[in-house]
């Protein structure tokens, strides 16, 4: 067995972050009672989905820190639904987005939906004698229990967020603190996510082989540079390793 440890993605790799923050922003939306003041909750949830993707890509560069992130994530979209009705703005403050957040983290993190073939995946792994490490840039505080919420918190011998490592997927460092606080070895570990540009290139640039898992239905000619593997579904790994 050449590889013996994978680094595996958390988000939208494992635990179906998109369907569960579906789930959860309406639960925020009814909760908060934001029809009054917004056009609909199908235009706020495109307008935060459309800020949300545009900020941790910022986020994953280096570009804004957490603290902006949090605000910004919530204040552009709400700000935009807002206005978009007429409404006064002046009362979005940070410290109302940073209580938005908080809630909705409270929320999505208890929402237990995974990946189809998450768990199937999971167990061939550990059967197979792999040594699996989550490798993610969620926030410490809601990654824990977004794993304990999906039942996946016993499949892995480490949990590696961008918080520790001081530095963010794509980065070299987050990838170098991996291997110091794991034990692997480049040669001999793989690194499985959802997203190109911070878990397939980065571990590119950091000389290890990759399996992307193409969820999003990306046309691989686009890619600057191929990944070792591509799959549609989390069960086709199961030919590979």
């Amino acid at each position: 067995m050449k590889n013996k440890d994978l680094f595996i993605d958390f988000d939208d790799t494992l635990y179906d972050t998109h369907g569960n923050s579906m789930i959860a922003l309406k639960k925020l939306f009814d909760e908060r009672h934001w029809e009054k003041i917004m056009p609909s909750y199908e235009a706020f949830r495109d307008a935060y989905f459309a800020t949300n993707v545009d900020v941790w890509a910022k986020y994953a560069h280096g570009e804004i820190d957490r603290d902006t992130l949090i605000v910004e994530r919530y204040r552009r979209p709400v700000t935009e639904m807002v206005k978009a009705c007429g409404g006064n703005t002046s009362w979005i403050t940070p410290e109302w987005c940073v209580a938005a957040s908080d809630r909705y983290g409270d929320i999505i993190s208890s929402e237990p939906g995974i990946v189809p073939g998450a768990k199937q995946l999971l167990d061939y792994l550990k059967g197979k004698g792999y040594r699996l490490h989550i490798c993610s840039n969620g926030f410490h505080e809601v990654q824990y229990r977004k794993l304990k919420s999906a039942g996946l918190e016993g499949y892995f011998s480490t949990v590696i967020l961008s918080e520790d490592a001081g530095a963010n997927k794509p980065r070299k460092e987050f990838f170098d603190y991996a291997f110091a606080k794991t034990g692997a070895q480049r040669e001999t570990t793989i690194m499985i996510g959802d997203h190109y540009d911070t878990d397939i290139a980065g571990a590119i640039n950091a000389g290890m082989d990759t399996i992307y898992f193409n969820r999003w239905n990306v046309d691989p000619q686009i890619l600057e540079r191929q990944p070792n593997y591509i799959v549609d579904k989390l069960v086709e790994i199961e030919k590979i390793l």
